[in-house]
C-alpha cells in the first residue's frame, strides 16, 4: 500500500525527507514528488504548499497519477481549545472549513452540494497515527478532535476567540488539510492528518513560528511518521 506524506512547507517536510533511504524525485503539477520507502514500505512525499486550493491540486495529483492509496498530513497547526498548548499534538478526527459561507442559500459552513460540513478522516488510519504519535513522542499530550481549516493565518487574540465562539469544538486551526479530507472524500481514500501545535493563533503567533517548525515541529513529524510506517 503506497502511502502519501504530505505537509505545505519544506521545513515541516524536510526531516521525513531525511529519513527516505531511495528516494528519487518527480515533476508533476509543478510541485517536487519524492517516490520511495519508508520502513520497506513505499511512500510518495510532497510539499501541497500553503493554502485550500494548492492542497486540493497536490491531493488529486497524487491519487491520479501516483497511485497513492492513503494520505497522510503533518505539519503544524494554532491552538484553539485551551487544554490543546503549544509542543503538544492533534490528530484529526474531522475538519471543516471555518471561512465557507454560502449563506443563505446554504447553512454557514456546509459545502454546497454536498449537504455537510464536516468531513471526518479515516476512524482506523487516525487511531494508528495518535498510536505512532504516543509512541514516538513520549510524553506529549496528544489530542483528539475537530480541526478547522481556512485561507487565512489566524494571528490575532480578537480571530481566535470569535473562532473559539462560534466553533467551540475546534480544537486547532490550520490552512489545508480540510481540502485534502475532502478530496480524499471524493476518491474514497483513507485519510488522516497530525499536527504540532506551534501556536495559539494569538496576536504573539508570528513570532519564532519557522523556528519552531524546523527545531521541533520537522522532528515530530519524521518520528510520528517513521513509528505509523514501522506498525504497517
Amino acid at each position: 500500500m503506497t502511502t502519501a506524506i504530505v505537509s505545505a512547507m519544506h521545513e515541516e517536510l524536510a526531516a521525513v525527507l531525511a529519513l527516505l533511504p531511495d528516494e528519487r524525485k518527480q515533476l508533476a503539477a509543478g510541485r517536487e514528488f519524492w517516490v520511495g520507502h519508508l520502513h520497506g514500505e513505499p511512500v510518495v512525499a510532497v510539499l501541497s504548499r500553503i493554502g485550500k486550493v494548492a492542497a486540493a491540486t497536490t491531493a488529486t495529483v497524487l491519487i491520479e497519477r501516483f497511485g497513492v492509496e492513503r494520505i497522510v498530513f503533518t505539519g503544524v497547526a494554532g491552538g484553539l481549545a485551551p487544554q490543546v498548548q503549544v509542543g503538544q499534538v492533534v490528530v484529526a478526527d474531522s475538519f471543516l472549513q471555518h471561512d465557507l459561507d454560502a449563506s443563505p442559500i446554504f447553512p454557514r459552513y456546509e459545502v454546497p452540494l454536498y449537504g455537510m460540513s464536516r468531513f471526518t478522516t479515516d476512524r482506523s488510519l487516525s487511531d494508528r497515527l495518535a498510536a505512532a504519535a504516543g509512541e514516538a513522542l513520549a510524553g506529549v499530550t496528544v489530542h483528539r478532535g475537530l480541526v478547522v481549516s481556512g485561507d487565512r493565518f489566524v494571528s490575532t487574540g480578537a480571530e481566535s476567540r470569535a473562532l473559539r465562539q462560534a466553533l467551540p469544538d475546534a480544537l486547532a486551526v490550520a490552512m489545508e488539510a480540510e481540502a485534502f479530507a475532502q478530496v480524499s472524500h471524493d476518491y474514497g481514500i483513507p485519510f488522516a492528518a497530525v499536527r504540532t501545535i506551534s501556536d495559539r493563533a494569538d496576536d504573539a503567533s508570528h513570532c519564532d513560528f519557522l523556528r519552531f517548525v524546523q527545531e521541533v515541529a520537522s522532528h515530530h513529524s519524521a518520528a510520528i511518521v517513521a513509528a505509523l510506517l514501522r506498525s504497517a
